[in-house]
């Protein structure tokens, strides 16, 4: 087990300096976007200096990667996303994305009459993209009052007011995006043939 880490701590060095040169950034460079020493940062990259968390989190954000994938951590296995469900107002959400923050997606439950509670249009950052897999939802989003079937997709941004509703009789099942700092899903469409 010792040996492992050691190999994996060695193996941080060559793969900082890989990263950086593919990059095309000087230790100038990442020293000032990092606030790490050019001397601290040629002893990684060398391996005259054994990394640490608060040295590597500050590369990892310079260099937009995941700090796994600057340490070479080894896959985690099972990639299955085990959702814990949350009931709110009647409404059952399954977490269908693991990491925090950024695009998240998930599969929400409508039993008929849902949701329950405070019956106004909401607003908050964001933007939203879903997808009717079952039953019919309404959505009221500002002026507009739309019924969605099945297949059907509506995309928005949150800040307009509204609200998702079931009007019944059946279940419906929603399959749902949000970005919360307004990021938006990119569709991509193959041109058609002629």
């Amino acid at each position: 087990m010792a040996n492992d880490e050691a190999a994996v701590l060695a193996a941080v060095g060559p793969r900082l300096r890989a990263l950086r040169k593919q990059r095309g950034t000087t230790l100038g460079q990442l020293a000032e976007a990092t606030g790490i020493s050019v001397s601290t940062l040629s002893r990684l990259e060398s391996g005259g200096r054994r990394p640490t968390l608060e040295l590597l989190l500050p590369l990892a954000r310079a260099h937009q990667v995941p700090l796994d994938e600057l340490v070479g951590a080894p896959a985690t296995g099972d990639p299955r996303v085990r959702a814990n469900p949350i009931v709110h107002h009647g409404v059952t959400f399954l977490p269908l994305t693991r990491r925090p923050g950024g695009l998240q997606a998930f599969k929400q439950i409508l039993p008929a009459g849902t949701p329950t509670g405070d019956t106004g249009q909401q607003t908050h950052e964001g933007y939203e993209w879903l997808y009717v897999l079952s039953g019919r939802v309404r959505l009221l989003l500002g002026e507009h009052d739309l019924m969605l079937a099945p297949g059907e997709v509506a995309e928005f941004d949150t800040r307009v007011p509204h609200r998702i509703h079931n009007p019944g009789p059946d279940t419906a099942e929603v399959l749902t995006l949000f970005g919360p700092q307004g990021e938006r899903l990119h569709v991509r469409a193959r041109p058609r043939s002629r």
